[in-house]
């Protein structure tokens, strides 16, 4: 397995494990910070539960040593990064949204990018 792939696996792990944290523990407080209003607590720490599990197997898959072992969740992270980045970006484009938004947009949009990019390379990632 690549080291850029390793290394792809251990920044979404750490952003999603932190954004996770806070969505989950915190989430009024947290989304208020960064300007993010209105807020749902439970549509908050739903999403806050789903990037933990996510920051679990990109650490998962960070700790691989096959293709194999990983080809799922590298499927499963372009899926999810792929339509997370389209369903802002239809807000975005017809709604006025704070800086926070498009900097959601622009972290999943560069993870997006990186996984399809290891998902088309398959064996060689």
């Amino acid at each position: 397995m690549s080291k850029a792939l390793k290394t792809t696996f251990l920044v979404h792990a750490v952003v999603a494990a932190l954004a996770g944290a806070l969505l989950l523990l915190i989430p009024g407080r947290f989304l208020q910070a960064v300007g993010w209003a209105p807020i749902d607590p439970i549509l908050s720490r739903l999403l806050g539960a789903a990037f933990l599990a996510l920051a679990w197997s990109s650490f998962r898959g960070w700790r691989a040593l096959e293709w194999a072992q990983v080809a799922i969740l590298v499927e499963l992270e372009a899926v999810f990064t792929t339509l997370g980045c389209i369903g802002l970006l239809r807000h975005l484009l017809f709604s006025r949204y704070p800086l926070i938004v498009w900097l959601d947009f622009a972290v999943l949009l560069a993870f997006a990018i990186a996984w399809i990019i290891f998902l088309l390379r398959g064996r060689e990632a």
